[in-house]
């Protein structure tokens, strides 16, 4: 292993222990500043929601930091301020995150006060209610934003009905709204335990002090209750061309989303699929789909692709914002890019420079104690392994043209694909 590698987080600098409980702390310490990070995941996610309560996880996690049973939320976020800490919780899919940083003489009352939040939600009427009015008028908002209204009409073409990647906010903008407190307390209450809980600790504390903070704030929370985290189900391919037009009023603008239900990360031929996205649109600017739609043709404003590589079988897109008059001459050039891909190997020239992208931008994402806590938080939620960053550029550079022409005819077609459109008339 060469010394570059060593620099890396690995096997031998990083403390991982799993608690009695089942919390598994990950701890990794960093001198080079005062400060230190928290990150993590619990298990509990939308997939926990009953089908008539859509929006409740992520509106119960997004309550957490309103107010607790011994800080109301004024006490709460006076106490954050008065450290100069941060700390915040986002509901998820398959997880709740949360995230938070402080000075590291600071650890302790941060997780205090993550485990108060974690544990003893109040859910005060006023500011659930609060809450409550800025999550409508956010969903408002977005069904007013084309790309937004076009990527959620994409998922309801792209996976079946009752798919939980089907939900929309369309589902949620209705359900919301008759959310009760009792349905806050009681989907708290059976849910959020610490079975599954991951988190990350990094900065200026000795790895063991960590953990035993951990253990001191956390390590008695128990839910004999809590449940197992349901898995989602596989996607087959899609059998032809689903399309949509969304019309949304007084827009100039048409967002174009294309797409198919993609690789989980969990899956051998992720990183082949992701390299494959990475030439059909993100490398420079933007790749393939950048040169040529944006670039060569001028049809768009901005064209990419994505490929997100979740716990499931989540979106690999392609997408692009147009003027109107140009929707349909960009829709066949971002499927000839499709079909370049599906059918030839990229060439030598193409792979070696995508690669050298790969490895290359990773000490960027490493710079930091956030960067590091979320690369060490990502390596145990798919069990890539304490060396996986080590082992990173070896594994990127095997990589095959045959893998990624192999990855990109598995997932992606020219010819039978999910798109939606959206935006004013096409005619007007």
């Amino acid at each position: 292993m060469t010394n570059s590698n060593r620099a890396l987080p690995g096997s031998d600098d990083i403390l991982r222990v799993v608690l009695p409980n089942g919390i598994t702390v990950l701890a990794r310490e960093n001198f080079s500043n005062k400060s230190v990070v928290i990150g993590g995941t619990l298990a509990v996610g939308s997939l926990l929601e009953p089908d008539d309560k859509q929006g409740l996880a992520d509106f119960a996690a997004a309550a957490l930091m309103r107010g607790t049973r011994t800080r109301d939320f004024d006490a709460l976020h006076e106490a954050l301020e008065s450290l100069g800490a941060n700390l915040n919780v986002s509901g998820g899919t398959h997880s709740t995150s949360f995230g938070g940083k402080a000075l590291a003489e600071d650890l302790s009352v941060l997780l205090g006060i993550l485990s108060d939040v974690l544990r003893k939600p109040a859910f005060p009427a006023d500011q659930t209610e609060r809450l409550r009015g800025e999550i409508l008028t956010a969903l408002k908002i977005r069904a007013q934003d084309t790309r937004s209204v076009a990527f959620e009409s994409f998922r309801s073409l792209a996976y079946p009905a009752e798919h939980p990647y089907s939900r929309s906010m369309f589902a949620v903008s209705e359900s919301l709204p008759r959310l009760t407190l009792d349905d806050l307390h009681a989907f708290h209450a059976q849910n959020y335990g610490a079975q599954g809980m991951i988190i990350t600790i990094v900065g200026a504390v000795k790895a063991e002090d960590a953990v035993k903070l951990v253990a001191e704030h956390l390590g008695d929370w128990q839910n004999a209750d809590q449940p197992a985290m349901p898995s989602v189900a596989n996607v087959p391919p899609l059998p032809e061309a689903r399309q949509t037009f969304k019309v949304v009023p007084g827009k100039t603008q048409s967002d174009i989303v294309l797409g198919w239900a993609g690789p989980s990360r969990y899956a051998t031929d992720f990183q082949a699929a992701n390299l494959a996205n990475n030439i059909l649109g993100v490398f420079g600017m933007m790749g393939r789909l950048g040169k040529t739609v944006r670039e060569d043709q001028g049809l768009a404003y901005y064209a990419y692709s994505s490929v997100r590589g979740g716990q499931g079988p989540t979106p690999w897109t392609a997408a692009a914002g147009v003027n109107p008059k140009n929707v349909q001459r960009a829709i066949e050039s971002m499927l000839h890019e499709v079909k370049r891909l599906t059918t030839e190997l990229v060439s030598e020239d193409d792979l070696e420079d995508n690669k050298a992208n790969f490895t290359g931008r990773l000490p960027l994402t490493l710079e930091t104690n956030e960067g590091v806590a979320a690369a060490i938080l990502n390596m145990e939620t798919y069990g890539l392994g304490l060396d996986y960053l080590r082992n990173y550029t070896e594994m990127i550079n095997a990589i095959t043209r045959e893998d990624v022409l192999s990855a990109a005819q598995k997932y992606l077609s020219p010819n039978a694909y999910a798109l939606a459109v959206a935006g004013p008339e096409l005619n007007a």
